[in-house]
């Protein structure tokens, strides 16, 4: 495990500034699980060296010049932020957005040792989310989702409703399956008796669900993004360092907070895309900020929250290796 270093002297105006988020109390979790595992990286830094592999492709070899070489290789100083984010659909929608601002705006914490020091004026050149979810291995999440959020927050409410385009041929469709579920339902039922027996049912009126996500603001952003970050070869590289059999990826983030929160964070990135400038400022982030989402499992089921923490760094030190990738 990376050990974990206090940032005592200030940030590094060259370091890396990378920003990890988890979610507050919610349902049985008076403290979740999420954030006991991301609160101790506050204000920490870790020192990364980029993988041989950036070096190796015969490709790019003819590209790299002893300049470019020498600065690959430097050590690179990568400086944490962490932040708790309430379980509210409300409270994404009032966060997110400032967390990729240029500056970055960040909610003030409750908790004065949980000072968020100044964010870098260019944005974070990585941010990353982590929710809990139930017993098993890790999962990192490929895709987040626009629509279809049904359950209610920790503060009982749910997610905007969202009035999705007509589609004739869906609408047709639709309109037929509501037809036969109150057609089933109604013969189901018993009707008035009479002298001859019951009576036809009535037809009782279903009441359509309706569609709940992101509406204004994300008109443009397709019903599906996904993370710029390679979760298969990450997964690899997390096997091979000792994570074996307790990580895995993900491609549905659960239609709830955790994946209401990822393509929030995915939208909002993609709306403050910089161009990139290679090999110049380490503060200036690269084309989009990468995004990730993580889920971890209760404690102890079967992953230590020491364990989960382990595993963070590990994310945090392998996308931030490639962060500089000609």
């Amino acid at each position: 495990m990376p050990p974990i270093v206090q940032a005592t002297d200030g940030v590094d105006p060259n370091a890396l500034r990378v920003l990890i988020t988890g979610f507050g109390p919610f349902g049985k979790y008076k403290e979740n699980p999420s954030w006991l595992a991301v609160k101790p990286l506050h204000n920490t830094i870790l020192y990364t060296d980029p993988p041989t592999d950036l070096l190796m492709a015969s490709d790019q070899a003819a590209m790299i010049t002893e300049e470019m070489e020498e600065f690959l290789r430097r050590p690179q100083q990568i400086h944490i932020t962490v932040l708790e984010v309430p379980v509210s659909y409300q409270a994404v929608l009032n966060t997110v957005p400032g967390l990729h601002g240029r500056p970055p705006v960040l909610p003030r914490p409750n908790d004065p040792s949980l000072a968020v020091p100044p964010p870098p004026a260019n944005g974070y050149d990585f941010i990353f989310h982590v929710g809990v979810a139930g017993r098993g291995p890790l999962r990192i999440e490929r895709i987040g989702h626009k629509n279809g959020y049904r359950m209610k927050d920790a503060d009982g409410e749910y997610a905007p409703i969202v009035h999705l385009p007509k589609d004739p041929i869906r609408d047709s469709a639709d309109a037929e399956l509501e037809r036969m579920e109150r057609m089933l339902v109604g013969a189901s039922l018993p009707g008035p008796s009479g002298p001859e027996g019951p009576g036809p049912a009535e037809v009782m009126e279903i009441p359509p669900v309706p569609n709940r996500g992101f509406g204004k603001g994300y008109e443009n952003f397709p019903d599906e993004l996904s993370t710029e970050i390679d979760v298969p070869k990450l997964i690899v590289h997390l096997k091979e360092s000792g994570i074996d059999q307790q990580v895995y990826s993900s491609m549905d983030a659960g239609h709830y907070l955790c994946d209401y929160m990822f393509y929030c964070s995915l939208a909002e990135a993609r709306r403050n895309v910089t161009p990139q400038e290679k090999f110049k400022e380490r503060s200036t982030p690269p084309k989009s900020t990468p995004v990730l989402f993580m889920h971890c499992p209760p404690v102890d089921q079967p992953l230590s929250t020491e364990q989960v923490t382990d595993a963070i760094q590990r994310i945090v030190l392998w996308v931030c290796g490639r962060l500089h990738q000609p």
